[in-house]
């Protein structure tokens, strides 16, 4: 409970930062559905990009974090408006440094790398100007089934 706080506080800190929102959704398996028809997590993950509305943020910069942890699989779901500053090899190489983390069972590292880094690409691409207001779109916790 209090990794989830601290990931939390983690992405609320880094929201300051810059205008994109950050979405964590962690999960211990797959439902049945996706099971059935041998679906993958990048599938799931891109469902539940949807499902959240992820996709539906003001400057279309919503990044979802997701991990499908028995298999230690991770994907990064940005939006177009990021999407189309970072290169797709960047994020494969953020995500092969994360599934690393997870492999040794270090799920709160990981996930704290990964928003340091997505965080790090939105302030760069999309930083908040000083006199900005904060509007949080997205919930900040960490969603875990």
């Amino acid at each position: 409970m209090q990794a989830l706080q601290r990931l939390g506080a983690q992405v609320a800190a880094s929201e300051r930062e810059h205008t994109g929102q950050i979405r964590i959704v962690a999960e211990a398996g797959l439902p049945w559905s996706y099971l059935r028809r041998h679906a993958n997590a990048r599938e799931r993950a891109l469902m539940l990009f949807s499902k959240h509305r992820v996709w539906d943020t003001e400057h279309n910069n919503g990044v979802l974090i997701y991990l499908l942890m028995p298999e230690h699989a991770f994907e990064i779901v940005a939006d177009r408006g990021l999407a189309r500053h970072v290169p797709p090899t960047a994020w494969q190489e953020m995500a092969t440094k994360m599934t690393a983390q997870f492999q040794q069972g270090h799920y709160e590292e990981g996930l704290a790398q990964a928003v340091g880094a997505v965080g790090a690409l939105l302030a760069e691409h999309f930083p908040r100007a000083t006199d900005s207001p904060s509007v949080n779109e997205l919930p900040d916790a960490p969603l875990v089934r």
